[in-house]
């Protein structure tokens, strides 16, 4: 499949074709300004609070592409920070969504890496519980799966379905086009009447 297309459209694009359950929470915001938007398959990750061994272990089992989502449970505890960012990116990670905190925000900026959390904390969790992963997980409030896409950009992240994600991209393709190909004007009048409908 090919992952990077479904970047051509926003969150904003994709909320068309799917309902609230594909949106994460509004908690969940990119770290560092003008970030790319992402789109690629969910290498999923799920930390003992307090740790980030599980996370660590997945930028090197993710495949190049992936984009790691992760459930820290906690904020209390950081679970990355700039020299694993850095191993992540050379080894092909597209970006980070992470439910939860990260640190070394500036040494993140500068990679350019595309990081989305809850936010920044300094103090780093520890290593203890080596828990599988690419697994099943709920992050920003949602279900996430193994291979889901991602698309993720500073209006939020959306999690496509992979039993869908053809399906959604062609509607979203579809709905675009047509907004597209319609004039300011014209989609004004159209809002104009829509809203005078429920009023009369």
């Amino acid at each position: 499949m090919d992952y990077k297309k479904f970047a051509d459209y926003s969150p904003c694009d994709y909320a068309g074709p799917l309902k609230r359950e594909s949106f994460m929470d509004a908690g969940i915001k990119e770290l560092w300004s003008a970030i790319p938007r992402i789109s690629g398959p969910a290498f999923t990750v799920e930390m003992v609070a307090g740790e980030n061994l599980a996370l660590h272990r997945a930028i090197y089992e993710a495949p190049v592409g992936s984009i790691i989502v992760a459930q820290s449970n906690t904020v209390d505890y950081s679970v990355i920070g700039g020299n694993v960012t850095a191993i992540a990116q050379k080894r092909g990670i597209a970006g980070f969504i992470i439910d939860g905190t990260v640190r070394d925000i500036g040494e993140i900026k500068a990679l350019k890496m595309p990081m989305f959390a809850r936010g920044i904390l300094p103090m780093p969790g520890g290593k203890k519980n080596a828990v599988p992963v690419n697994v099943p997980i709920t992050a920003g409030g949602i279900a996430v799966n193994p291979g889901d896409i991602i698309v993720a950009d500073e209006e939020g992240v959306v999690v496509i379905p992979k039993s869908k994600a053809e399906e959604i991209y062609q509607q979203t393709k579809i709905n675009v086009d047509k907004e597209s190909a319609m004039s300011f004007e014209q989609w004004a009048q159209n809002h104009k009447e829509k809203i005078d409908s429920f009023y009369n």
